[in-house]
């Protein structure tokens, strides 16, 4: 996959350094996996689709100010949403020390004013609102809402990265409104009082 071909043929907008920092994420992740085994992705092609997986969404989310990212992992896909906003502040949490690092790494590195990495689990973190919280392959959309009770008020949004399975998540109790964004490899739920 080109990645670059394929966002401007989705028409997805962004920074002009969007590419060069994604470049220089991709070169330290590649030499990190190699010790630490950050993540899945272990060719350019596979890291290439999970960037457009995390970018994706850009296309039809709303501005925000704040974001959270539960469970970031190796970025994805709270670093790569905050190389595309960078008007947005990004709460990067992250639990597991190795994959801390590297995020607080590449965050020097690249020198992200809107990053903030947080090496804790969500639930021993001090409550606080943001405009919107995303998480990917961390745990269902009910431990999810759990997770993020004490981080969203009436007007937060929460995106959730998701497989097929997402159908069977979705249930008659869940109260607030949402709506699934199906791609070709990933299902996007969106969830929120005001869609």
């Amino acid at each position: 996959m080109d990645l670059k071909t394929t966002l401007a043929n989705d028409k997805i907008e962004l920074p002009d350094d969007f590419f060069q920092k994604v470049q220089r994420y991709k070169e330290h992740l590649f030499k990190w996996n190699k010790v630490h085994n950050l993540t899945g992705a272990k060719n350019e092609q596979m890291l290439n689709a999970f960037i457009y997986d995390a970018v994706f969404p850009i296309s039809f989310l709303p501005k925000v100010n704040s974001l959270m990212d539960i469970g970031t992992g190796a970025g994805f896909p709270g670093l790569i949403l905050a190389f595309a906003l960078p008007d947005t502040q990004v709460t990067l949490v992250e639990p597991l020390t190795k994959r801390a690092s590297f995020l607080q790494f590449i965050k020097a590195d690249i020198g992200l004013k809107n990053v903030k990495v947080v090496k804790k689990r969500v639930e021993d973190m001090q409550s606080e609102i943001f405009e919107l919280i995303t998480s990917r392959a961390v745990t269902d959309t009910q431990m999810l809402l759990r997770l993020s009770e004490n981080f969203r008020d009436e007007h937060s949004k929460l995106l959730f990265y998701k497989g097929e399975k997402v159908f069977d998540e979705i249930d008659t109790n869940l109260n607030m409104q949402h709506k699934i964004i199906e791609t070709k490899n990933r299902h996007y739920l969106l969830l929120g009082e005001e869609l």
